[in-house]
């Protein structure tokens, strides 16, 4: 097979007021993704209804709503007439007002492929290791994220690569089962080894940033692992002598099994690990640090900590307690802090 690449047919033409034009797909594609893969600079986050940062006006046209009670839109936006580029759907060409801001200009084009999944590994009883293959190269930046549709499960679901851009065309993923959860679920339970799913991407602003000497500091808790993987493999991969302080949280010691994904960088002298768990079981013998991954980050830094480079990734209360951290407490620059906001 030459390429798996999904292109559409039919295409309608979306024009922003005052500015550019570009194409989204008839069949399946979304205006917010049309707009991405023309490199195009329209303001997003999670890509999946959450943030509402991709909100817009509709001037003329019509579309249509793919997840219509999507918590990304207030009902004072609903009142307004507000729709999100990551849930609209064109049914015809379309002009629409949006400011674009050239900070979300992609820094890869995203493409729609056919994955094949080759391999699941378990970390921990909860969350494992993907393996897909496409039949094309894997090319995204360390820390990115891409789109995958489970089969039986209505929308995209956001996951974090947690390996490197290749010519082999692997894309990796650590993902959590969310109880009740249908895509998570979906993965886990409907695909088998071999068959196929479609992934879209790469999508995300906070990837590892090439143009600084800074140290960096990567912290992960949860299925936020996955993207911090990527940026320290990317960051210990590149030359020059830049360290990466790495701290992974989790809650319990069962999570301690996701640090098997960590195998192939512990031993590089320039990798720091660090590692504590919130609300470990007293009869399992944890000898470690105890208490939420952003305090320990700053037990174990020494300040000034604006001398550093920030990634990080996890669950909503954790990125807020490491912006509050860096941002009033050390009064670290908003530009040395990389993350995607998924809520």
């Amino acid at each position: 097979m030459a390429n798996d690449t999904l292109e559409p047919a039919m295409k309608h033409q979306i024009t922003i007021e005052g500015g550019s034009a570009f194409s989204v797909a008839a069949d399946e594609d979304t205006l917010l993704r049309g707009a991405l893969r023309a490199g195009i600079a329209l303001p997003h986050e999670c890509s999946v209804g959450g943030c509402g940062a991709c909100r817009f006006d509709l001037l003329s046209g019509l579309v249509e709503s793919i997840w219509p009670e999507a918590p990304g839109l207030s009902e004072r936006d609903r009142k307004r007439g507000k729709h999100l580029a990551c849930q609209s759907r064109p049914l015809g060409d379309c002009t629409i007002r949006v400011r674009c801001d050239d900070t979300y200009r992609p820094v890869v084009s995203p493409g729609r492929w056919a994955a094949v999944l080759q391999a699941r590994r378990e970390l921990t009883p909860d969350m494992s290791e993907f393996t897909f293959a496409v039949h094309a190269p894997a090319e995204f930046r360390p820390g990115q994220y891409a789109l995958l549709y489970p089969p039986h499960a209505p929308g995209a679901r956001a996951y974090s690569m947690s390996n490197l851009p290749n010519a082999d065309g692997i894309w990796q993923f650590v993902i959590r089962r969310v109880p009740g959860g249908a895509g998570s679920n979906a993965l886990f339970d409907q695909v088998e080894i071999g068959q196929t799913v479609t992934l879209d991407g790469p999508y995300g602003h906070a990837h590892l940033r090439d143009d600084n000497a800074r140290d960096i500091v990567c912290i992960a808790g949860g299925s936020g692992l996955a993207p911090m993987l990527s940026v320290a493999r990317g960051a210990l991969a590149q030359e020059g002598a830049r360290r990466v302080h790495f701290f992974y949280g989790g809650r319990s010691q069962p999570d301690l099994g996701a640090m098997a994904a960590l195998d192939d960088l512990v031993g590089d002298n320039r990798l720091a690990l660090s590692v504590v768990l919130s609300a470990p079981g007293p009869e399992l013998g944890w000898q470690g640090p105890t208490g939420f991954v952003h305090a320990e980050v700053e037990r174990v830094l020494v300040a000034p900590l604006d001398r550093f480079e920030f990634y990080f990734a996890g669950p909503p209360p954790m990125i807020e307690a490491v912006q509050a951290l860096l941002m009033h407490t050390h009064r670290v620059p908003f530009e040395q802090m990389h993350f995607d906001r998924f809520v």
